[in-house]
C-alpha cells in the first residue's frame, strides 16, 4: 500500500475543475485525432458500449438507454425506466450494460440498475430489441444489497456466453471478505441469471473476492480479463481477475508491501494489482484497441480515468503490456483537460474512439457528452453502409477460443477471404460456404487478427483477437 498524503484539494475539487472545456484535436506521435461532439446535453452516461447494429448503445444514470448513431449523432430514447431506478445525486442509478454476443439474431440486453426495496437494492435484467425500442423485461438476478456509494456493476460476456458482474462493497468494506455477501465480488452467472456449474465456489455466483469498487471490466488482447478498481483515495487497482482469487480489500490496498498487509497475502491467496494509482485517480472502465487506424495505441488497453473529487488526475490512459499480458510496462495519458471520463469505445470499422464525459464535479455535473476522436486520414475498407441489412460481415465470439462464426449477408456466400495477422502475413484463405460459416481457430496463435471479405461490390474488413 502506498500512503500518500491526500492533496487539500483533490477534496475541494469543485473549486478547481475544467467546467467547459471544448474538445480539442489530439496530436499524437505521428497520429491526428479530429475531435467532434457525437451527442450532448447527456445525463451522466455511465456505460458506452458499440453494438452490432453499428450504433453505440449508452445508459445514462437516471435511468434511460439512448441509442445513438455514429454516423450523425442522431440520438434516440429506446428505453425510460426512470420509474423503476432508484437514481439520486450519489453513485447508484441505472449502470452497466451489455448486448448478447450474437445480438443480430439473439437481439437481447443486459442491465444492471438500482432500485428500492426497503433500501437500495442492484438487479441485472435482460430486455429484447424489437428494432425501435428496448421491451420485455425479465428480472435475472436481484436482491443484490446496494447503497449510496460503491456499487460496482460494470458487466462483461465472456467468450463461452458467461456474464461477468462486478459488485461493490456498498461503503460497507468487511463485506469484501465476507463469503457469504455477494458485495465487493465479481459475479458469474449464466445468460438466464442461474449459476454456472463450472464456477469456481460449487452454487454460488462468486469468481473473485476482496473488491472495493470495480469500476472496469474487458478482455486483452490473450483472452485475459481485466478490471480498474477504485481505492479508499490512494492505491486505485489495475487488475488482472483470476478464478477464486482474493484481491486484499480491506486488508489490503495496492501491493501487498506492509507487514500485516505481507501476512494477510500470504495466508489468504491475495493476486496483487498489475499496477496501481495514488491519489484519488478514480480509475474506470477498460477497452483493449485492437485497430490500425491510431497505431500508437493498437495492441494497448485504454482506461478512462474521472480524476478523483479534484480531477487532478482525469485523462484517458494508454497501457502497454508484456507478452503475456501479465505486467504493465508503461503508462501514456491524453485527455487531460475533459474533466471526468467515465467510458469509452471503439468504432470497429473507422478506429474512432469515443469518450464518455461526466462534467467538471462529483457526482457528474455538466458538460456531460460523447466525444468522438478519429483519424480522418485513415480510410476504412468497407461496403457501403457497413452492417447495412444487404452488405454486412461480423465475427464472433471475439475473442474467439476455439471457433470463429462469420455471420454474413448471402452476397458474401461462396466468395473468399482471407484471415491476416498483424505482422500483415496471410494466416489461411476462407471460403466463407454460408451465411453462418464457421472457423476452427483452436491451434491458432493467441493475437490480433483481420478477416478481410470481398465479393463485387467491394471489401469489409473485421478484427478479432485469439484467446
Amino acid at each position: 500500500m502506498k500512503r500518500l498524503l491526500l492533496p487539500f484539494f483533490c477534496l475541494l475539487g469543485v473549486l478547481v475543475c475544467p467546467s467547459g472545456v471544448t474538445a480539442q484535436n489530439l496530436q499524437l506521435d505521428s497520429t491526428l485525432l479530429t475531435a467532434s461532439d457525437l451527442a450532448t446535453g447527456l445525463q451522466i452516461p455511465w456505460e458506452v458500449k458499440w453494438g452490432a447494429d453499428d450504433h453505440l448503445w449508452v445508459t445514462e444514470r437516471r435511468g434511460r438507454i439512448l441509442r445513438i448513431d455514429p454516423a450523425n449523432g442522431n440520438t434516440v430514447t429506446i428505453l425510460n425506466h426512470e420509474n423503476a431506478v432508484e437514481g439520486g445525486n450519489s453513485e447508484y442509478g441505472m449502470l452497466g450494460l451489455a448486448l448478447h454476443p450474437d445480438f443480430i439474431n439473439v437481439p437481447v440486453v443486459y442491465v444492471v440498475y438500482c432500485y428500492l426495496s426497503g433500501g437500495i437494492r442492484e438487479r441485472l435484467s435482460s430486455f429484447r430489441w424489437n428494432g425501435s425500442e428496448l421491451v420485455n423485461e425479465m428480472i435475472l438476478f436481484d436482491e443484490i444489497q446496494g447503497g449510496n456509494i460503491h456499487d460496482g456493476s460494470r458487466l462483461l460476456i465472456t467468450t463461452d456466453e458467461k456474464i461477468m458482474m462486478t459488485v461493490g462493497d456498498r461503503g460497507s468494506s468487511a463485506l469484501a471478505q465476507n463469503m457469504g455477501s455477494l458485495n465487493g465480488k465479481i459475479l458469474r452467472l449464466n445468460l438466464d441469471g442461474s449459476i454456472p456449474d463450472d464456477n469456481p465456489i460449487p452454487g454460488s455466483y462468486i469468481y473473485s473476492y476482496g473488491h472495493r469498487n470495480p469500476q472496469g471490466l474487458g478482455y486483452g488482447p490473450l483472452g485475459q480479463i481485466y478490471s480498474s478498481e477504485h481505492g479508499a483515495q490512494q492505491s486505485d487497482e489495475f487488475n488482472l481477475i483470476e478464478a477464486n482469487r482474493n484481491y486484499g480489500w480491506p486488508n489490503v490496498q495496492g501491493a501487498c508491501n506492509t507487514t500485516s498487509e505481507m501476512a494477510f497475502c500470504a495466508d489468504n491467496n491475495v493476486r496483487e494489482p498489475l499496477d496501481e494509482y495514488s491519489p484519488c485517480a478514480a480509475v474506470n472502465d477498460i477497452i483493449y484497441y485492437d485497430h490500425p487506424a491510431i497505431p500508437e495505441w493498437t495492441g494497448k488497453m485504454l482506461m478512462s480515468v474521472m480524476g478523483g473529487f479534484a480531477l487532478s488526475d482525469s485523462r484517458l490512459s494508454i497501457l502497454s503490456f508484456n507478452e503475456d499480458g501479465t505486467v504493465v510496462t508503461n503508462e501514456d495519458q491524453v485527455l487531460d483537460n475533459l474533466g471526468r471520463i467515465r467510458d469509452v469505445a471503439i468504432n470497429p470499422h473507422t478506429g474512432a474512439v469515443y469518450i464518455a464525459t461526466n462534467g467538471p464535479s462529483y457526482p457528474g455535473s455538466g458538460p456531460n457528452r460523447i466525444i468522438e476522436y478519429r483519424n480522418l486520414a485513415y480510410t476504412p475498407v468497407s461496403v457501403g453502409a457497413p452492417n447495412s441489412s444487404n452488405q454486412f460481415v461480423r465475427v464472433f465470439p471475439n475473442p474467439a477460443a476455439t471457433e470463429l462464426t462469420v455471420s454474413c449477408s448471402p452476397n458474401f456466400v461462396g466468395t473468399v477471404g482471407e484471415v491476416i495477422n498483424y505482422s500483415g502475413q496471410v494466416v489461411q484463405q476462407v471460403t466463407i460456404s454460408s451465411d453462418q460459416h464457421r472457423i476452427n481457430v483452436k491451434d491458432w496463435p493467441a493475437g490480433m487478427y483481420f478477416l478481410r471479405a470481398t465479393n463485387a461490390a467491394g471489401t469489409i474488413t473485421r478484427t478479432f483477437s485469439k484467446q
